[in-house]
């Protein structure tokens, strides 16, 4: 899927400003259980295993002050994500050593590798972008997160600044 747009896998429901979880585990099974409430997930417990079980094999603290937990799992229906502002920065053990602020849970089926490596780069690119990192760190609110996320998602290719 070329044109992938985050718009498609991210509902309103699924962004939560602040959240309440104040660490790492805690703020991924939240994310998680925000994905469960819309039904996109027909076993969370399982998903919050996997998606576990992946950061504590390696950080998904990828830098720049956000993190990208993801794992796949049976009983998720298509790809899915959540997106999640810490209260307050959290230790996620980032590359960088920087604390997170900014979560986003990516969760897909075990057969959507290559939607979920697309996701995974989409993220990547619109987060490369300081300026719009800035915007998404200081959004007050879920709506305001979600419209950035949107707004940005929309953008032409070429208006996503490179490294």
């Amino acid at each position: 899927m070329p044109g992938m747009n985050l718009s498609d896998i991210l509902s309103p429901a699924c962004v939560k400003v602040p959240l309440d979880a104040r660490d790492r585990q805690g703020i991924i099974y939240e994310l998680i259980d925000l994905i469960a409430h819309t039904g996109r997930v027909a076993d969370p417990e399982a998903l919050k295993a996997a998606v576990w079980a992946r950061e504590t094999t390696r950080t998904t603290g990828i830098g720049h002050s956000l993190a990208i937990p993801h794992g796949k799992c049976v009983g998720v229906q298509g790809l899915t994500m959540a997106v999640g502002k810490p209260a307050e920065p959290v230790d996620f053990g980032s590359i960088d050593g920087r604390p997170v602020r900014l979560v986003v849970l990516l969760a897909s089926p075990p057969d959507k590798t290559n939607d979920h490596i697309q996701a995974l780069a989409k993220i990547s690119r619109l987060m490369a972008s300081e300026d719009f990192r800035q915007r998404i760190y200081n959004a007050a609110s879920a709506r305001e997160l979600l419209d950035l996320i949107q707004k940005q998602d929309a953008a032409p290719a070429a208006a996503v600044p490179a490294r």
